[in-house]
């Protein structure tokens, strides 16, 4: 006749309930963070492609108010809140124009903690 004798400790193996829920919530919290981070580099990388875009189309008798007026379309459709026209640094080196701006994003998560983005965007990178 054997009896059931419960396994050791040792050979017990598993995650706890209080483990499982620490767990849960540090994955809740590091996609609550990644989910409000999305809409800022959404926003970079178009930005990013509409100053390539606009510094390509800026020919040689394009003044730079016709660059910050092309950019406010662009943006427009593309919803980038973050920059204006006027925000942007237009030069022309040898020829090509070079359209540059530099911001920052800040994104609150909860309470007065925030998270804050800088960026730095130029066609001829």
């Amino acid at each position: 006749m054997s009896m059931n004798r419960p396994a050791s400790r040792r050979a017990q193996a598993g995650v706890s309930l209080i483990s499982t829920l620490i767990i849960g919530c540090l994955l809740a919290f590091v996609l609550f963070i990644g989910f409000r981070c999305i809409p800022v580099f959404n926003e970079y990388f178009a930005l990013q492609r509409v100053v390539r875009v606009v510094a390509a189309e800026a020919t040689a008798g394009a003044t730079p108010s016709d660059v910050r007026r092309s950019f406010e379309r662009f943006a427009y459709t593309d919803d980038i809140v973050s920059v204006r026209g006027s925000d942007l640094r237009i030069t022309r080196t040898g020829g090509v124009a070079v359209v540059e701006t530099a911001y920052e994003r800040k994104v609150p998560i909860a309470g007065n903690v925030s998270l804050l983005f800088e960026f730095y965007v130029s066609s001829s990178r």
